[in-house]
């Protein structure tokens, strides 16, 4: 088994998605894992998850305020996910639990050990190499980032976890 799975590949991809788009870190970490909660249920067949969209805008109005929070939810681009207030801080929530900074720490952050840094930077460039259209439509992310790169950042993740890091790397 390798330490580092799809999981934790697209939470530490969404985090970085939405840091690059504007989120805080504390918040993009929240979304990171809330979209890799969502997927990996969806995957198993949740009827009731259903993905939340943005009310229709143009590709300009999204351009130009890719975050937008609307009631009890926060859009990233023309995706949205359910919101909480936790110690005076928002997180995005899925079935009431929010996922909070720790709650990264514990499922993501934690596999990587000391390399979590140096998956964090090469997360971060791989997102900025691609337009920002692409990152704010949800299907595009999907299909043009994550996929293609999933199982490749994986099997380099787990690689390097193994091998462990220094400081220095």
């Amino acid at each position: 088994m390798y330490p580092v799975g799809r999981f934790q590949v697209m939470a530490i991809l969404q985090a970085a998605r939405a840091y690059v788009l504007g989120m805080p870190l504390y918040l993009a970490k929240s979304w990171g894992l809330n979209r890799a909660i969502f997927y990996a249920a969806a995957k198993r067949g949740f009827k009731k998850m259903k993905a939340l969209r943005r009310p229709v805008v143009s590709r300009e109005e999204l351009a130009l305020k890719p975050l937008e929070k609307i009631k009890n939810m926060q859009f990233l681009g023309d995706e949205g996910a359910y919101i909480t207030e936790k110690n005076r801080k928002i997180y995005f929530i899925i079935g009431g639990v929010p996922q909070t900074e720790e709650e990264f720490k514990k499922q993501i952050e934690s596999r990587f050990g000391p390399c979590f840094e140096k998956a964090w930077k090469e997360a971060l460039a791989v997102v900025k190499d691609f337009d920002v259209a692409i990152l704010l439509s949800q299907r595009q992310f999907y299909e043009k980032v994550y996929k293609p790169l999933r199982d490749q950042l994986a099997t380099k993740w787990s690689e390097m976890v193994k091998k462990g890091c220094r400081k220095r790397d």
